[in-house]
């Protein structure tokens, strides 16, 4: 059984180290459909499982993007995290 393109993002947003990024683009590349970064960013800002830390996932331009508790919440645990 294949999994689906959400299932896909979960399971490569899982794996993101404590104190490393990936972008919405990297993740939807990693995910077999490098287009849908726009999507990456809709079924994150959806997931509400702190086993998925979305907060880890940010612009292609380096800057934080939307987080669904908040960009100031994004910034203070990717500072914890040691990433900003």
């Amino acid at each position: 059984m294949s999994l689906s393109f959400r299932q896909r993002v979960y399971k490569i947003v899982k794996k993101i180290p404590r104190g490393k990024v990936l972008t919405y683009k990297k993740v939807a590349k990693l995910a077999d459909n490098h287009k849908a970064f726009r999507a990456v960013g809709n079924i994150l800002n959806k997931n509400y499982d702190p086993k998925i830390p979305c907060h880890r996932v940010i612009r292609s331009d380096g800057k934080t993007g939307g987080y669904n508790k908040g960009v100031n919440k994004k910034a203070e645990l990717l500072k914890k995290e040691g990433y900003l």
